[in-house]
């Protein structure tokens, strides 16, 4: 795309540009036309599942709407860049549940995994998710819950999560305090 745009703006220039119209969007994502419509107007940031959807029913890598720029091999994101909010891509509190995530791969257009630095916080309000692929999460800081099917688990610092996330999941702040994730998901194309 070349330019440097929001990803509300990228999702709406690519799906333009494939002459897709946000109705035919929305039955080949399962994301509402609502959903969409408010996305593209920046009234919401998507939950990464609602952008894995998205991304998939546009043929498209993930990394495609989270991308600026390209940069060769290898990609190195400092730590003191995440803390100083450098990358980040934040879902605003009061529209999306609380998360901040720190996309670690951006950059790399030929990666095969979205790898990200995630901040939780306290009173998330997680939607299910449930997508191809797998993922991988080490808990940082806190606890975290992890809701996988029927099932729930708490994770503490130091714990880690492998899963098939074709099975629906949450992966929430546990304890009403905030954490902190690695998280690296993989989708096949």
């Amino acid at each position: 795309m070349g330019e440097k745009l929001k990803l509300s703006e990228r999702i709406k220039k690519y799906r333009e540009r494939l002459e897709m119209s946000v109705e035919t969007l929305a039955e080949r994502s399962g994301v509402s036309t609502d959903a969409i419509r408010a996305i593209e107007a920046d009234e919401t940031y998507p939950a990464l599942g609602v952008l894995v959807r998205l991304s998939r029913a546009m043929g498209q890598r993930l990394g495609t709407f989270m991308d600026d720029q390209f940069s060769s091999d290898p990609i190195i994101t400092r730590a003191e860049d995440r803390q100083n909010g450098v990358g980040v891509v934040t879902h605003r509190p009061e529209t999306n549940g609380g998360f901040s995530y720190f996309p670690l791969g951006s950059g790399k257009t030929d990666r095969h995994i979205e790898p990200f630095y995630i901040e939780i916080a306290a009173d998330c309000d997680a939607a299910p998710s449930s997508h191809e692929g797998e993922e991988f999460i080490i808990v940082v800081s806190g606890e975290v819950e992890l809701v996988y099917g029927r099932e729930s688990y708490v994770l503490k610092a130091g714990d880690s999560m492998y899963y098939n996330s074709v099975v629906q999941h949450v992966v929430r702040s546990h304890g009403g305090k905030p954490a902190t994730i690695y998280a690296v998901i993989f989708m096949p194309f």
